[in-house]
């Protein structure tokens, strides 16, 4: 039956794991060979990629429709995940982690996406808040945090983005005001990955005046006192909160919810004469958001709002000094990006397989689709994207790991390019796979999904050419 190259995932992994330098070593040379994504590496990366390709394949490729459909959060998983070095992987060992390369980190990540793309991002942010606190943190606190995070005996969350703040992150407006030997956290975060279920928060917040240099980086703990989480967000409505909601309609006879709600506190509100640009632009004066999204993909990690009341928290959870955070959360998102654009490799690449497989069983007009030369050139041009978006993140690896100049801009170029040519690969898989790709039980479906935020997060693509632009005007 046509459906077996899309729903047995697993199956198709494994095979490919386990024949995946038979062409190299049998001297025949096949498009598994042109996208063998162990080529340039040395031995003990290419065995660490084989303990995380079999490791997708055994564990994740099975479960990832599941945990998908049933939006399921794979706590144990991913804490056998961390049993194999995965849960702090460039983090130092002295504290519990693997204290590998960024490449090295790349390599993993692409491995791991292939078995389930949205869980693995999860991991990466979650090693991203890791290295955060192993880097900038103090002796005390990195042996406090880091190695039960390294363990995944507690999970984390990086909190940045506010319902006003995105792509203009240093317009934050969560506080933390000091009293005595504490900070008061009052606030809202929005979209957080893990949110709810997290237990370590590495929150950016304002300690100082506006921009960027009054910005600092707490650590807050689940269960702190004025703490709390929005309704798991379903990833795709705009919002909802605990406070009064009154919705206003709108004249175009929109949806109501996709249109925006008006929070107590909010003026003027949505339907009101200047209230769109207000909602829009996040201008809260008063109570805080708690948003509820029914998202495309990412369903394997719960996103929700993290609030903050009056929340106080040890001094002694500050990352680095005050006005320092703006910093740090820099710092984290130039892997973060690369993180996530090899996320979108392993996705990609995984699609690729699977389209290859679907082209030689599939016939129409009598022949196999692997016959036909238009799909000939489109698979060529999906293999050519996924291997030059392979070589762009792992030069940006390597320059990051060296902490070269121009690091920062080649992490950009590699998330920019990468997420956009990887999303379209996923999506031109599920096109040639026709009326099955677009079935919930066909694979490359759900890496077209899970994929497509990997444009927007992280930085979006559009602020990634602003990044990449400024830093070739400013030589």
């Amino acid at each position: 039956m046509l459906r077996v190259p899309c729903w047995r995932v697993g199956a198709r992994l494994r095979g490919l794991r386990g024949g995946l330098q038979a062409p190299a070593e049998s001297g025949r040379r096949g498009v598994v060979s042109c996208i063998d994504p162990s080529t340039g590496l040395n031995e003990e990366q290419k065995e660490f990629q084989k303990v995380a390709f079999n490791f997708a394949a055994r564990e994740m490729a099975p479960n990832m429709a599941e945990w998908d459909q049933k939006e399921l959060f794979p706590v144990d998983v991913m804490r056998k995940a961390a049993q194999l070095g995965f849960g702090g992987i460039y983090v130092r060992t002295d504290v519990g982690g693997s204290g590998l390369s960024r490449l090295d980190t790349s390599v993993i990540f692409e491995a791991l996406a292939t078995g389930c793309t949205s869980t693995t991002a999860y991991i990466s942010i979650h090693n991203m808040c890791a290295w955060m606190i192993d880097t900038f943190g103090s002796e005390e606190q990195r042996h406090r945090f880091c190695p039960p995070l390294c363990t995944m005996e507690k999970f984390a969350a990086y909190c940045l983005t506010e319902p006003g703040s995105g792509s203009d992150a240093a317009s934050l407006l969560t506080s933390a005001k000091r009293r005595g030997d504490h900070y008061v956290l009052s606030g809202s975060k929005a979209f957080i990955s893990g949110g709810g279920e997290a237990d370590i928060y590495v929150v950016m917040c304002r300690t100082g005046g506006p921009g960027p240099k009054g910005i600092s980086c707490i650590v807050v703990e689940k269960g702190t006192p004025g703490l709390s989480f929005g309704k798991k967000e379903r990833k795709n409505i705009l919002m909802e909160v605990p406070q009064r909601r009154r919705v206003l309609p709108d004249p175009e006879g929109r949806c109501e919810k996709c249109l925006g709600t008006v929070f107590e506190g909010l003026s003027p509100g949505i339907g009101e004469p200047g209230g769109q640009d207000a909602a829009l632009s996040g201008q809260l004066l008063g109570s805080h958001t708690a948003p509820d999204f029914c998202q495309v993909g990412w369903n394997s990690q719960p996103t929700r709002a993290v609030i903050f009341e009056d929340c106080a928290v040890p001094v002694a959870n500050r990352i680095g000094d005050e006005g320092q955070g703006f910093l740090i959360a820099m710092k984290g998102l130039n892997g973060g990006r690369i993180n996530v654009a090899s996320c979108s490799l392993g996705a990609a690449y995984a699609s690729v397989i699977l389209t290859r497989d679907h082209l030689k069983v599939r016939k129409q007009f009598g022949e196999p689709l692997a016959s036909n030369q238009y799909l000939q050139f489109k698979l060529a041009d999906m293999v050519a994207r996924l291997v030059a978006s392979r070589l762009m993140i792992r030069s940006a690896a390597v320059a990051l790991q060296e902490g070269r100049e121009d690091a920062a801009a080649l992490c950009s170029m590699a998330k920019l390019f990468a997420t956009d040519e990887c999303f379209a690969i996923c999506n031109q898989a599920l096109q040639m796979h026709g009326g099955y790709g677009y079935l919930k039980d066909c694979a490359v479906q759900q890496y077209m999904r899970d994929s497509r935020v990997h444009q927007i997060l992280e930085g979006s693509n559009e602020v990634m050419r602003i990044l990449i632009s400024r830093s070739l005007l400013q030589e």
